[in-house]
């Protein structure tokens, strides 16, 4: 399921000043005014096959002109987590992040799909109106956005709100229809931003977070959450997935988990309301629509850092703020971060299985450390892979040949489930029911603290009458 786009051009009227005003219809898309040059490596079509090619984009434990990313493989199988940092994404001022968290037998897959395919698809979606804006002959803003007849930043986020929302439709579409990928019990989260000079733009489902440190009026460092974890027993999730007839509760040995069940079964009890994948419970209100929003940075805003649960399960906002705010280099921040967790791991949860974790960390300042300082942490080049989750090489089209225990499925009783039939949808709106291919699904015993899936189903040809 190939994904490609060309990024022929390149805006010359960004700046990568926060404190100076960036027209915010400058924005390297052909949008009015825009003045263009030609780009290095844009006149290029970006695929999936050379996205490793691809200057300026890390995904390995590292870091950019910018940003430090590391990830750690926790006790509960491979490696699940992924997470990108893509600088110059559109522009020489415009940088994509994301951190993915898969569960599932074949999260890691689903979540390095998704790092891979999900920027491509963004990139699209705004190629895709470039071109029609030419087509119309400059004209600004067409179609669906014509009717936002509000300030020029408010048709801007109008427009990377459409975006989003496509994208991450066109990419749950795409791990539905996958031929070598199954995502029936398998998923991601996703939390990814975009920056461009003063604007930050978000979007996200699942339960991982993005935080921004900034400095209050005193000069101290205060931790601002960015992202809300899309949990089951939020109101509006609950309600959602209530109407669509999936359960939400939360077992009797772990009380602060709310999960979502299926109507004829208790599985796969998934700990959240909004993922990629999990097309078991797509047709009872598990959604991919992310939640966006739009915030313009200032000079008090020091950096953002995005992780999956494995850190927030075990450090708080403040924590994370103070952890990265105090790192001695900039360079080590994320290493330091997911170390810190891990320690607390160790100390909260001594009989647990630590969780994965992967951070990224991005400095708005856009400075980072000398190279010296650099190689004195011991991080990998950003063009050097590491081994640090002992993963094999992966391929584009979800194939991996080792054999690891899979994670976040854990079975707490060795009960067979009842069989059950095909079950599969994507909730946009409407239902649309999707059939998929038939799965028999069998557990694997364990102890854990929190799963993101407690039991696979078991489904037959003929699901019981009701």
């Amino acid at each position: 399921m190939g994904c490609s786009v060309s990024t022929s051009s390149r805006s010359t009227c960004s700046s990568r000043s926060r404190g100076d005003a960036v027209s915010p219809l400058c924005f390297e898309i052909g949008f009015c005014g825009a003045k263009r040059t030609k780009r290095t490596f844009s006149d290029h079509v970006i695929t999936l096959q050379n996205l490793p090619s691809v200057p300026n984009r890390i995904f390995t434990n590292g870091k950019s002109r910018t940003s430090c990313i590391f990830t750690q493989q926790g006790r509960k199988g491979i490696n699940q987590d992924a997470m990108i940092v893509w600088e110059d994404f559109m522009s020489e001022d415009v940088t994509f992040c994301g951190v993915f968290d898969g569960h599932g037998p074949q999260g890691h897959l689903v979540a390095r799909k998704v790092r891979d395919a999900l920027p491509l698809k963004l990139l699209s979606s705004m190629h895709s109106y470039q071109s029609r804006q030419n087509g119309s002959g400059g004209a600004c803003l067409k179609g669906n956005l014509k009717k936002s007849d509000g300030s020029p930043e408010d048709r801007l986020n109008c427009l990377w709100k459409e975006t989003f929302m496509k994208s991450y439709k066109a990419m749950d579409k795409e791990l539905r229809s996958h031929p070598n990928l199954d995502c029936f019990c398998s998923g991601s989260t996703a939390v990814t931003i975009v920056k461009q000079g003063p604007n930050l733009f978000m979007g996200y489902i699942g339960d991982s977070r993005a935080i921004m440190g900034s400095k209050d009026s005193n000069g101290s460092m205060v931790a601002i959450q960015l992202t809300v974890d899309l949990k089951p027993d939020l109101p509006r999730e609950a309600e959602r997935i209530k109407k669509c007839k999936g359960r939400v509760f939360a077992l009797q040995d772990e009380p602060e988990v709310p999960r979502v069940w299926l109507p004829f079964d208790d599985a796969p009890g998934l700990a959240m309301a909004r993922a990629f994948g999990d097309f078991c419970l797509k047709e009872y209100g598990v959604i991919s629509i992310p939640e966006f929003s739009h915030r313009l940075l200032t000079e008090r805003d020091q950096f953002i850092v995005l992780a999956s649960d494995g850190v927030w399960d075990v450090l708080s906002n403040e924590e994370v703020v103070e952890i990265v705010s105090l790192a001695p280099t900039r360079s080590s921040a994320a290493r330091i971060l997911v170390d810190s967790a891990a320690r607390e791991w160790k100390l909260k949860y001594p009989t647990s299985k630590m969780d994965d974790c992967a951070v990224v960390c991005l400095f708005l300042d856009g400075k980072m450390d000398t190279e010296s300082d650099y190689e004195e942490q011991g991080l990998s080049s950003a063009t050097v892979q590491n081994n640090h989750s002992g993963n094999a090489i992966e391929t584009d089209d979800g194939q991996k040949t080792e054999l690891y225990l899979p994670r976040n499925f854990t079975v707490r009783s060795s009960e067979e489930s009842d069989s059950y039939g095909r079950v599969a949808a994507e909730f946009e709106g409407n239902v649309d029911a999707v059939s998929t291919e038939d799965q028999n699904w069998s557990g694997l015993e364990g102890v854990t603290r929190v799963n993101s899936l407690v039991q696979l189903p078991r489904f037959s040809e003929e699901r019981p009458n009701p």
